[in-house]
């Protein structure tokens, strides 16, 4: 790759952290390559049995019996589907990811059907410490068998059940405590486990997540980093984990002792205490259909304001809370900004996919904190950070800038805080990112406004984490009144989801506008981050801007799908005919353009062979002189995200040499970095 500007060489940006990770569907088993959060397991069965938990009124010992028996089925083939009581509705998920399912009417019809897929039993006692629940789960998952409660075991047998044989029998082993049973499983059993997972997961939560902790070999945990010995002790599970790659997934007793502790040793946190299915979930395709992006509002001297409903981080909360949130009639008639999980990626492709799928133009997706997983990096109310070894925080941002990048979300919601030098650490590592907020909980000074590498905000949300509207306009009231017209003024607030829907917030801006009438905007976050910079002359996204145009050499291709903001293949300018092509973007006007992106069909999990394999970008002030700035040959990267020497320019032009493979050009999504001219 050479990068040419004006008479300069100058060195591009390396696509060191751009996904290679492709779906391809499995017939059978599962894969875990490096670069995913969690495996990918095989597509499910034509038709899965489904059990209703709920409706069937499984003790907790028995819906646990299921759902680990889902898991050690579903390793295999996911074939297993359990329903319980998520707001969703029960057959939610099934019709909405295409599934058929198959109601099981006894559950011991099921387990006859597979009991010849375990090896045997884990037996503990009922009247055993409860955290046996936990110890009995993991030695499941590492010796293929079913955990099973002794009365059960009894009562089954009083049945005449032919039961698998007792492999493992903990009930009379005496471990009176939680530090006496997890020290127990650090000393015997987490040699076995697998290292990029830590499930922590009250024993009462019996029928959520253990499917996924059995399938991976993973060691269920839970204590209470409040108490000095439980923090010791999972300090000794965390340190034998790595660093910015293995993952906490479940919840804590108490979230900022817990995730804290995580962060620590730069694990994050994904919450997922009552997530269900896991197992099946993650074997739907993963190739992801990420919306058309519109268009930013015409920058004007005008007050823009957006909106982030928190919680997405909770991949349960997408299962289950999301869905009655997205019912709400008055979604869609402002701008609103999402948080979800990119975990969902891996965990739950076709969740991530419905949202996607039946979302308005007004609807953006953003992370939840502070990346892949909840890493609470600084916490405001002990005052303390939790990461300052940079070397972590690059390891996590690493990871995390193709999970967000394959999952579309180009902002993050940062909890609590950090520091100007680990924002610098992000704006190196995540660069698909158009800008990250802040919590400013007003414990002491108000948080400032920085941009880092002249393009990537850091912005504090004012209120952060509020519970009702009525917060956000009182904060917000006076710099709105005193508002003169001059230069436009930024505002970001995010609400909390269990409490705040769309018709609160549509509501607040009618009680906006009437401080400030014509002048409040509501945006997208993405669009917010870009008026931002283009305001304060920054480098911003000049693709985003309204009335921009372009043509091509291909008079059948859809030319506004180059510059759409989605690269998916729905969304893709692919060229109706075969040989080179060149695609030109007017912006209208000239700017000072340093940067270029262009996402090849391998961006949209498609073959990395039909990318464009050489091409060349071409500026020039009006239409008639042009220079070459960036020449790539023998490209293979997904996406080529290229720094140039700062050059002046209103046109841009893309001339593909040598298309992919079949001699086709098909380009994802073109992005051109530009800031206005003094």
């Amino acid at each position: 790759m050479v990068a040419l500007g004006q008479d300069e060489l100058v060195t591009p940006y390396v696509n060191q952290h751009i996904a290679t990770v492709k779906y391809k569907p499995l017939a059978k088993g599962m894969i875990w390559p490096e670069g995913k959060v969690l495996p990918q397991f095989a597509a499910p069965a034509s038709e899965v049995d489904l059990l209703d938990l709920g409706e069937l009124k499984l003790s907790p010992s028995e819906r646990l019996l299921f759902t680990v028996l889902q898991g050690l089925v579903n390793k295999t083939q996911p074939r297993i589907m359990l329903v319980d009581r998520g707001g969703e509705g029960k057959t939610f998920w099934l019709e909405n990811c295409s599934l058929k399912a198959n109601k099981i009417t006894s559950p011991w019809d099921l387990f006859k059907k597979y009991k010849n897929e375990v090896s045997g039993l884990v037996l503990y006692g009922k009247n055993q410490n409860q955290h046996f629940i936990n110890l009995a789960t993991t030695i499941g998952g590492i010796k293929n068998a079913l955990p099973m409660q002794d009365s059960l075991y009894q009562a089954l047998q009083a049945k005449g059940f032919n039961l698998p044989p007792v492999i493992t029998d903990l009930t009379k082993l005496e471990l009176p405590t939680e530090i006496d049973v997890y020290e127990y499983l650090y000393k015997n059993y987490w040699k076995d486990c697998n290292k990029r997972l830590y499930i922590s997961l009250s024993p009462n939560c019996t029928n959520f997540i253990r499917d996924l902790a059995v399938a991976t070999k993973s060691a269920v945990i839970w204590l209470d980093i409040r108490k000095k010995e439980d923090s010791v002790l999972a300090n000794k599970f965390l340190s034998d984990m790595h660093e910015g790659k293995s993952f906490i997934m479940g919840w804590w007793p108490e979230e900022r002792t817990g995730v804290g502790l995580g962060t620590t040793h730069g694990i994050a946190t994904i919450a997922a205490d009552f997530f269900e299915n896991a197992t099946l979930l993650a074997g739907q395709s993963q190739q992801i259909q990420i919306p058309a992006v519109p268009k930013m509002p015409k920058p004007e001297n005008k007050i823009y304001v957006t909106f982030y409903m928190s919680d997405g981080d909770n991949i349960q909360y997408c299962e289950h809370s999301l869905v009655k949130l997205w019912n709400d009639k008055n979604r869609g008639i402002i701008p609103i900004n999402w948080t979800v999980s990119p975990a969902l990626i891996d965990a739950s492709p076709q969740i991530l996919n419905y949202y996607y799928r039946t979302a308005t133009k007004n609807d953006c997706f953003t992370s939840g904190p502070s990346g892949v997983g909840y890493a609470l990096i600084y916490d405001v109310f002990r005052k303390r950070f939790n990461l300052t070894n940079d070397s972590i925080l690059t390891t996590y941002t690493r990871f995390s800038q193709p999970v967000l990048e394959r999952s579309g979300l180009r902002v993050i919601t940062i909890w609590d805080d950090i520091n100007e030098k680990q924002m610098e650490v992000y704006a190196n590592n995540c660069r698909y990112l158009y800008g990250n907020t802040r919590e400013d909980w007003q414990k002491g000074e108000p948080l400032k406004w920085f941009v880092k590498k002249d393009r990537m905000p850091f912005v504090p949300n004012l209120p952060g984490y509020t519970n009702n509207t009525d917060q956000i306009y009182k904060t917000w009231k006076d710099a709105i009144l005193h508002f003169d017209g001059s230069k436009p003024l930024f505002l970001t607030a995010q609400g909390v989801a269990w409490r705040m829907t769309a018709e609160n917030l549509v509501a607040l801006k009618e009680r906006l506008d009437s401080l400030s009438p014509g002048n409040i905007v509501v945006c997208r976050g993405d669009q917010f981050f870009n008026l931002y910079n283009r305001a304060n002359n920054h480098y911003f996204n000049l693709c985003l801007l309204p009335g921009v145009q372009v043509t091509s050499s291909d008079k059948n291709a859809n030319n506004d799908a180059l510059i759409d903001g989605s690269p998916s293949g729905n969304y893709q300018w692919k060229a109706s005919k075969k040989g080179s092509q060149w695609a030109q973007i007017d912006f209208n006007d000239t700017y000072l353009i340093n940067r270029y992106v262009v996402r090849h069909a391998g961006a949209a999990s498609m073959d990395a062979a039909l990318n464009s394999k050489s091409f060349t970008i071409e500026v020039s002030t009006d239409n008639k002189n042009w220079k070459t700035v960036s020449v790539c040959a023998n490209n293979t990267d997904d996406v080529s995200d290229v720094d140039i020497a700062p050059i002046k320019a209103r046109y841009v032009r893309l001339q593909i040499t040598k298309p992919g493979k079949d001699n086709l050009v098909r380009i994802g999504d073109v992005e051109v970095y530009g800031k206005t001219l003094n």
